[in-house]
């Protein structure tokens, strides 16, 4: 891959806590415009990962550029890496509208700028009837489309996901899974999504990180891990469980 063609480029990225390894010597790029999932079983080190990559943690070896240039240090408000928690974590006190325009007045965006930024992206992720309802009124869809449209009014280069849909029952994850894509689609923006889910990794991706035992089982297309899975673990994980849940819908409409 050319240099042009990665956002982000991690080399030997390893991370430890006290004695234990979380993550080893993992060297991947990051595609500019991609919708990149981090699968693996819980404890894997997905989440440790995002963190790393947004600048919470800090890797104890290996690098990370960013365009070229080296963000292993920097802080996370000089990354221009946007994040979106499982929790929604928005204000219980404020509107949509402003629990959406908090940050970039903060910024000491102007009120114009901020008006025009705000209300575009609530028509994005289509929120206009509740633009002054608190969170308290929302489904949790909703909410969770708040906390996506506070980070995308941002224009982060790159957005990370912590489980955002987990909470989320199965008809409302469905349909924000086809929004969340064709925001990706539309703005071209790079998407890094942690999840333990198979089936939402292959309905949102462009390409799958696996992850096990402390490092990259296999990154490759959703079509080529189901075809030529890397190893015992990828089959298993990710074949075996696919061609399972298949068999139980055939099954359940028998």
């Amino acid at each position: 891959m050319s240099e042009e063609a990665a956002i982000i480029r991690c080399r030997g990225i390893t991370k430890k806590y006290g004695s234990r390894t979380v993550l080893e010597d993992l060297t991947f790029d990051i595609r500019r415009g991609e919708f990149l999932s981090l699968l693996g079983p819980s404890g894997c080190g997905k989440t440790t990962l995002l963190k790393i990559l947004a600048g919470i943690e800090h890797p104890d070896a290996g690098q990370i550029l960013k365009d070229g240039a080296d963000i292993t240090g920097a802080r996370p408000k000089d990354r221009n890496i946007g994040i979106v928690f499982q929790n929604y974590s928005l204000f219980p006190n404020m509107d949509v509208y402003h629990n959406i325009s908090y940050a970039l007045r903060h910024r000491g965006t102007g009120k114009e700028e901020t008006d025009r930024r705000v209300r575009g992206i609530i028509g994005t992720v289509g929120l206009e009837e509740h633009i002054f309802k608190k969170p308290r009124q929302l489904s949790g869809g909703q909410q969770q489309r708040v906390a996506i449209a506070r980070t995308l009014v941002l224009n982060p280069d790159l957005i990370l996901f912590d489980e955002p849909m987990s909470a989320l029952d199965a008809e409302i994850k469905a349909a924000l899974r086809k929004q969340l894509k064709e925001i990706q689609r539309q703005m071209k923006i790079t998407m890094v999504y942690v999840t333990h889910d198979q089936e939402e990794a292959f309905a949102l991706s462009d390409r799958i990180m696996v992850i096990d035992d402390l490092k990259i089982a296999q990154l490759d297309t959703p079509r080529n891990l189901y075809r030529h899975p890397a190893d015992p673990f990828v089959k298993r994980f990710i074949v075996d469980h696919l061609d399972e849940k298949v068999k139980s819908i055939e099954d359940s409409i028998r």
